[in-house]
């Protein structure tokens, strides 16, 4: 797929040669959400909060948690596994990448979402409001 056509639809999207994989580990993480993923999609979903969310969407070669496309708004969810080094450099990688393209990145980890879920709901009206982090 020639370059112009990856972003068609305001966004680049997933190289052909490697979507077909995303896609199913899209909809396998759609199945089998973690915790903190369950608790934040049951206020994202239908427009709970006023903004249309997705979730498990791809993006270029990523699939983000979830996504307010209307706001360019992506938002990650980090279990433990992110505190180590090497996924610190390849979040930072990712998160530089969806910058680039015009996203902001909010990172929660999975405690903030399950310890105080209306402080982060807070957090994400406040960015969308903002129109930035």
């Amino acid at each position: 797929m020639s370059e112009p056509n990856r972003k068609s639809f305001g966004y680049e999207m997933a190289d052909p040669v490697v979507y077909k994989l995303l896609k199913e580990f899209a909809n396998e993480n759609r199945q089998n959400p973690t915790t903190a993923e369950s608790i934040l999609w049951d206020f994202l979903k239908g427009k709970r909060t006023g903004y249309k969310f997705r979730r498990q969407h791809i993006i270029g070669d990523y699939i983000a948690d979830f996504i307010c496309l209307e706001h360019k708004l992506i938002i990650e969810i980090d279990g433990g596994y992110h505190q180590l080094p090497a996924q610190q450099m390849r979040d930072e990688d990712r998160t530089n990448w969806l910058e680039s393209k015009g996203f902001n990145v909010v990172r929660f980890s999975n405690e903030e979402i399950i310890a105080d879920i209306e402080t982060v709901l807070g957090k994400i009206r406040k960015i969308i409001i903002n129109g930035q982090l």
